[in-house]
């Protein structure tokens, strides 16, 4: 991954961080009965509709809510989840990204090579409906911030937070960065860890 496409522009960082320091509503917890949800989702650049339903089906669904397509955090933890798709595949896992970007910004972020390179699919919740059912808040836009493109970010931001979910539709795992303090890449080596000790019962 390209160094210089590591971090926010610092135009917005700082006012980036001091958003999503604020305290968010009370995420659902371990043992909850996931809420279903349809979205408007991108794969290796292509429009298609994903259904959380229709994944479970399949096996447990990871999904995991990032602040922005473009920004340090994010682009550290979309990579580390394509560089490991592999694994979550071999234990029937799905993942799905889901922010407040616009399904055009997520058909260049999903096709991206340095990030989701294709391999998994990122949802746009534009006006944070899903995140607010998972017990998550959109914190409003914050004027002037930037992507590490220079390309201004016109959207609010969803606490990174990512669930695990069963097939039978509950919740096994709530990770979050704000209150576990996890960085990025820990989402998805505590996420993996949790479906690989469900592949093996």
């Amino acid at each position: 991954m390209k160094k210089h496409r590591v971090g926010l522009v610092v135009a917005g960082a700082f006012a980036v961080a001091s958003v999503l320091a604020t305290p968010s509503f009370a995420a659902l917890e371990q043992g909850a009965k996931a809420p279903d949800f349809t979205a408007e989702a991108s794969l290796a650049g292509k429009d298609f509709t994903f259904s959380l339903k229709d994944a479970l089906k399949k096996g447990p669904v990871v999904v995991y809510f990032y602040p922005a397509a473009y920004t340090g955090g994010c682009d550290i933890e979309a990579h580390t989840f394509a560089a490991q798709k592999a694994k979550f595949d071999a234990a029937g896992a799905t993942i799905i990204g889901v922010s407040a970007d616009s399904l055009q910004r997520l058909n260049t972020f999903s096709s991206d090579p340095n990030y989701c390179a294709g391999k998994f699919p990122v949802a746009s919740d534009a006006h944070g409906k899903i995140a607010a059912s998972y017990g998550l808040k959109l914190h409003a836009a914050v004027a002037g911030a930037t992507d590490v493109r220079g390309v201004a970010i016109d959207h609010g931001f969803i606490p990174r937070t990512t669930f695990v979910i069963g097939r039978d539709g509950r919740i096994i795992a709530t990770l979050s960065s704000e209150t576990d303090h996890l960085h990025p890449e820990d989402h998805v080596k505590q996420s993996l860890a949790i479906v690989q000790r469900l592949q093996a019962g």
